[in-house]
């Protein structure tokens, strides 16, 4: 007689498709706060720190820009009535503000590519070098956490009028010199720059080169590819999303731009050539009492550099597969 049932498993003699020990698997219950609930404690801080320092000062700002808004007295309550875009019609043809813009855009081109190009280069030599490397790294960025007055007295003293660059170049020196020359004004304040904040692109660009595999450069050697060859190959891919930020951090700090045209060129002389959007934010609503058309610049300057900074991110970051 077989022991085999004709619906039943041949040792246990259960029913088919039924495991000895099943037991129900207790469901998870989904957490209205995700996952990891704790990491939200974690992160609340600076959840806090960037709407009440960020957000909401942009909020605001949008706010002041579509209404007649005006300073008054501290708890003075006053009409401010809703003008809609007239704020942003304003400055949109206003001459000093399209030259300001202009002006930026003059600073962004020498700027940009500049940064990029010097930190990149001189990180990957500073990643290869093997006696002084700490000595040499400090000596990059002690202009970035130097103080802008401080440094600017050197730089003031270089290219004024009877200034060392002057004297070097002799005959060929402009005239009107850099700092009061209408042309030159504003691609020096981009020079000045570009050589004061490039220690800090470069500890980024030092910390992404430390992430490529030795072994891709041995393989290159091998196969006969030079420094060049390398460099070209191997560090610029590799090094592709620092590339990104620095393109994007360096578009950032040259929109804000203020401290440096305004010490160097006496507040964006000469005749406005190297006045900045930041700087006529300054006077406009500041010095002038109109915040309203001051907060209209503000929230174009802001558009404007979220504009570039998409392209910057296709052109540069390109697309992940």
């Amino acid at each position: 007689m077989s022991l085999r049932s004709s619906s039943g498993n041949p040792v246990t003699g259960k029913p088919a498709g039924r495991t000895a020990d099943r037991r129900p698997v207790a469901r998870k219950r989904k957490s209205f706060l995700g996952p990891q609930p704790l990491g939200l404690l974690f992160s609340a801080p600076y959840v806090i720190y960037i709407f009440a320092v960020l957000a909401y000062p942009l909020g605001y700002a949008v706010y002041i820009s579509l209404h007649d808004y005006f300073f008054t007295a501290p708890r003075v309550k006053v009409e401010r009535p809703f003008v809609g875009f007239e704020n942003y019609v304003t400055i949109l043809t206003d001459p000093a503000v399209l030259r300001s813009f202009a002006n930026i855009g003059v600073f962004l081109v020498i700027n940009v590519p500049l940064t990029v190009v010097l930190s990149l280069v001189l990180a990957n030599a500073l990643n290869r070098v093997t006696k002084l490397k700490t000595f040499f790294r400090v000596s990059y960025y002690v202009p970035y956490v130097t103080a802008s007055v401080a440094v600017v007295g050197v730089w003031l003293f270089l290219f004024q009028q009877n200034g060392l660059v002057n004297a070097l170049l002799g005959p060929l020196a402009p005239d009107p010199s850099w700092l009061v020359n209408s042309w030159l004004a504003m691609p020096t304040v981009a020079l000045y720059v570009t050589w004061k904040q490039l220690g800090f692109f470069i500890l980024l660009y030092l910390a992404a080169l430390q992430n490529i595999p030795d072994e891709l450069y041995e393989s290159a050697s091998v196969d006969g590819g030079n420094k060049w060859v390398q460099f070209w190959n191997i560090t610029v891919p590799g090094v592709r999303p620092a590339t990104l930020l620095v393109t994007l951090l360096a578009t950032i700090t040259g929109a804000n731009l203020f401290t440096e045209p305004y010490l160097l060129t006496g507040g964006g002389g000469p005749d406005g050539a190297s006045t900045s959007p930041v700087f006529l934010m300054y006077q406009k609503g500041i010095l002038q009492g109109n915040p309203d058309v001051a907060a209209a610049l503000g929230v174009v300057l802001v558009l404007g550099v979220l504009v570039i900074a998409l392209i910057q991110r296709r052109l540069v970051g390109g697309e992940e597969d």
